[in-house]
């Protein structure tokens, strides 16, 4: 078995962990990684590793990390026996060739009940059976469906505030997948100005994926009207950008809310940020909350019906590649650490 394990206390390093093959015990169900997607929101899985418990998720040795990627695992071999050999399922695994469940039966498939997993929302739990046909929709649906995710709930968290009496969001890494989902889901959903910031370099990418409303490079910030209560939504973690921001809209920055580290490694010194003091957004709290008063099948169906309509748009801009091996593997996740991956590009690996 092969698994990426990164260095807790710097996620730049890194190592492929080969380990023997482990009996099953009663209950469990052994799943071959079919395939998985790896973009920046799985960055920002590991800089969140201790303080989220992302590390939590599939324990590994001291002082490494297992890092959780979306994928579709293939069961083949099982000591449960509501859960049959062959059967194709979609949820959190970690990057690597296999993974071992203690797996309880579910309507949709089945969850995690290891121990560990006690004190992780069921979001992170659970895997759904899939077709075991490979679908259109198959590998988009691999890269987009934990952020957009993300992206919905702190768009429904926003408006349920509404939007603390601001007109406009400010979104930084605006060539994020991340940040253009949130976009998308921000004009679908509210009347909101949204302005994607962007480096020099992304400005016509951004530009044409036609979701932001005005789209400004980080140079431009002091560019923007001053006179307009805003928002911002930061994806970039990078604590000089947030602070120029707060420093330009002053008391009309109305909100600040923390959701991604796209450039987690821009900054190594203390920022001092005036006004409103940056908020987490937490997913898992907003899902948690919203399936008490939705539901959680209504909850589904109406992030479904908006994922599948954001991945029909994004066909015009996304770029899949399928890569194999675990050199690709380890290439993919340093080029992610280092900022180097072309936004409109989509990885789905394989060992």
């Amino acid at each position: 078995m092969n698994y990426l394990e990164i260095d807790r206390s710097d996620i730049r390093h890194f190592r492929m962990h080969t380990s023997e093959s482990v009996a099953l015990a009663p209950g469990d169900v052994r799943l071959t990684l079919e395939r998985f997607a790896l973009t920046s929101n799985n960055i920002s899985y590991a800089l969140g590793g201790d303080f989220l418990d992302y590390w939590g998720f599939f324990p590994a040795e001291a002082g490494w990390g297992r890092l959780p990627a979306m994928g579709y695992g293939i069961v083949n071999e099982s000591a449960n026996p509501d859960i049959a050999v062959g059967g194709r399922y979609f949820g959190f695994f970690p990057v690597g060739s296999e993974h071992i469940v203690q797996a309880q039966s579910s309507s949709s498939g089945f969850i995690d009940i290891g121990a560990h997993r006690d004190k992780h929302a069921m979001a992170y739990r659970a895997f759904d059976r899939v077709a075991d046909a490979v679908g259109e929709n198959d590998n988009a649906m691999l890269i987009f469906r934990g952020l957009f995710m993300t992206s919905f709930l702190a768009e429904d968290f926003l408006r349920e505030s509404n939007f603390y009496d601001a007109s406009q969001v400010v979104v930084t890494s605006a060539s994020s997948k991340t940040s253009i989902a949130l976009a998308h889901c921000l004009r679908a959903h509210s009347t909101m100005r949204v302005v994607g910031l962007t480096s020099d370099a992304n400005v016509d990418f951004v530009t044409s994926v036609g979701e932001y409303h005005d789209v400004v490079t980080y140079s431009e910030i002091s560019t923007l009207d001053p006179t307009v209560q805003t928002v911002i939504v930061d994806m970039a973690g990078n604590p000089e950008i947030v602070a120029s921001v707060h420093t330009h809209f002053g008391e009309l920055l109305k909100y600040s809310c923390s959701i991604g580290a796209t450039h987690w490694d821009q900054t190594s010194h203390r920022v001092d940020t005036p006004g409103p003091k940056p908020q987490f957004f937490f997913a898992p709290s907003q899902i948690s909350k919203r399936s008490k008063e939705w539901g959680r099948a209504e909850l589904n169906n109406r992030l479904e019906t908006a994922l599948n309509t954001f991945i029909e748009g994004s066909k015009q801009w996304l770029r899949i590649e399928h890569l194999h091996g675990a050199d690709s593997v380890s290439d993919t996740y340093s080029q992610l650490v280092a900022g180097k991956m072309l936004p409109e590009v989509g990885n789905i690996l394989s060992f």
